[in-house]
C-alpha cells in the first residue's frame, strides 16, 4: 500500500489545488488570534489587527484576526466531502492590551463561524496542558478580588460536513481493518484528555523556532484513526511542523497541507526522515498495550490478523500498517507500507 502527501506552499485562503470534496477528515491547529506571537501574521493578513491593537482596542483586533481566518473556513467547507469531519485544535488567549485585561474565546468564535457555514457542531474534547504549580495564577496573587485561573487546556473541536454523516457500503475492507480497538475508544472518545504533553519543535534554521508551535504528534494520531479509514485524505490547511501529516504517514492515510513558509516545509525533510522508526514503535505499542488488556480480560473474538482476541466483533478484522520506505516528489512524498505483525 502507498499513500501520498502532498504539501502546498501556498495561501490556505486559496486551496485551488484541491478540487471540491477531495478530503475526508481536516486536522488542524491555526494561529491563535490574540496569541502575541501571531501578531505579526495578523498584521500581514490585515494591517487593521496592527492599527486595532496599537489603539488599545482588543476587540476590534480579535474580529480583524477572526475575520482573516474566515476565507478557510469557507474553502473547508468546499473541499471536505459531505458527511467528513474537521477537527480544530484551538485555544482561548488571555491578554492585556491598553489596560484592559480579559479572555477572548477563540474556541466560541470558531464554533460561531463555522456553524454560519453549514458545519454541524459535534460533541468535542479538551486536552489538559498542566502548568508549573507556582503559576496557576494571574493578577494579584493571594488577595482578592483581581486574580485569574491560568488557562491549562486547549480545545479540539469538532464539526461535521453538513447534516448527513458519511456513508459506507457493509462490510467495507478499509474500514475494518482501520478499526481502533475497545479500550482505545473508551481513552479517545472521553472529552478530557490528560498526559498529552504539548511542546514546541525542535527546529533548525533561524527563527524556526519561534515562527511553529504545533501540538503533539498524539492528538493528530489519535484523530486521524478516530475519524477517518484508509484510503481517505487527511488535510492540514496550517501544516507548521507537519505533525499531521507525519502522523497520517504513520497510521496509514494520504494527507495535504498548506504552508506559507518555505523554510518550514524544507526542515519536514528531517521529520519524515523517522516515519518508518516511529511508525515501528506507535504500532508495536498499540499492539503491547492490546495485548496487557487482553491478559487481564476474557474475550469472545479472535482477531483475524493477529495472535489475541478482541471485545468486540467490529475489532476483528483490525490491521496495522508501517511504513517501510519514503520518497520526495517535487513538494510531495510516496509512503510505502506493509502489515504490520508486531515484529
Amino acid at each position: 500500500m502507498d499513500t501520498e502527501h502532498r504539501i502546498h506552499v501556498e495561501d490556505a485562503r486559496e486551496m485551488g489545488a484541491l478540487e471540491d470534496d477531495a478530503v475526508e477528515l481536516v486536522v488542524t491547529s491555526p494561529p491563535y488570534p490574540m496569541i502575541e506571537m501571531w501578531d505579526d501574521l495578523f498584521a500581514e493578513l490585515d494591517p487593521d489587527v496592527a492599527d486595532h491593537l496599537a489603539a488599545g482596542d482588543g476587540g476590534g483586533a480579535f474580529d480583524a484576526m477572526h475575520d482573516a481566518l474566515a476565507p478557510v473556513w469557507d474553502e473547508l467547507a468546499r473541499v471536505l466531502v459531505p458527511g467528513g469531519i474537521a477537527a480544530i485544535n484551538v485555544a482561548d488567549a488571555t491578554r492585556s492590551v491598553g489596560d484592559d485585561f480579559r479572555l477572548y474565546p477563540n474556541h466560541a468564535e470558531l464554533v460561531s463561524r463555522l456553524r454560519d457555514r453549514g458545519f454541524a457542531h459535534l460533541p468535542g474534547l479538551v486536552w489538559r496542558k498542566p502548568a508549573n504549580g507556582l503559576t496557576k495564577f494571574m493578577g494579584s496573587g493571594m488577595v482578592p478580588p483581581n486574580a485569574y485561573p491560568t488557562l491549562e487546556h486547549e480545545y479540539v473541536l469538532l464539526f461535521r460536513n453538513g447534516a448527513e454523516s458519511r456513508s459506507f457500503e457493509p462490510g467495507t475492507d478499509h474500514r475494518y481493518e482501520a478499526a481502533y480497538f475497545w479500550e482505545e475508544r473508551n481513552e479517545w472518545f472521553s472529552d478530557l484528555w490528560t498526559g498529552v504533553q504539548g511542546a514546541r519543535q525542535h527546529l533548525d534554521g533561524d527563527g524556526l523556532r519561534e515562527r511553529s508551535a504545533a501540538f503533539p504528534f498524539e492528538i493528530p494520531y489519535r484523530l486521524v484513526n478516530m475519524y477517518s479509514v484508509y484510503g481517505d485524505t487527511v488535510l492540514d490547511p496550517f501544516w507548521g511542523t507537519g505533525t499531521t501529516t507525519l502522523a497520517a504517514m504513520v497510521a496509514g492515510r494520504n494527507s495535504a497541507g498548506y504552508e506559507l513558509s518555505r523554510d518550514l516545509r524544507e526542515a519536514f525533510d528531517d521529520r519524515v526522515s523517522t516515519v518508518e522508526t516511529v511508525a515501528d514503535e506507535v504500532n508495536r505499542d498499540r499492539l503491547a498495550a492490546h495485548r496487557e488488556f487482553a491478559a487481564d480480560e476474557d474475550l469472545d473474538y479472535d482477531a483475524e490478523n493477529y495472535d489475541f482476541c478482541v471485545k468486540t466483533r467490529q475489532e476483528r478484522r483490525i490491521q496495522l500498517y508501517t511504513a517501510t520506505d519514503y520518497r520526495r516528489e517535487g513538494d510531495s512524498y510516496v509512503v510505502s507500507h506493509r502489515t504490520f505483525d508486531g515484529q
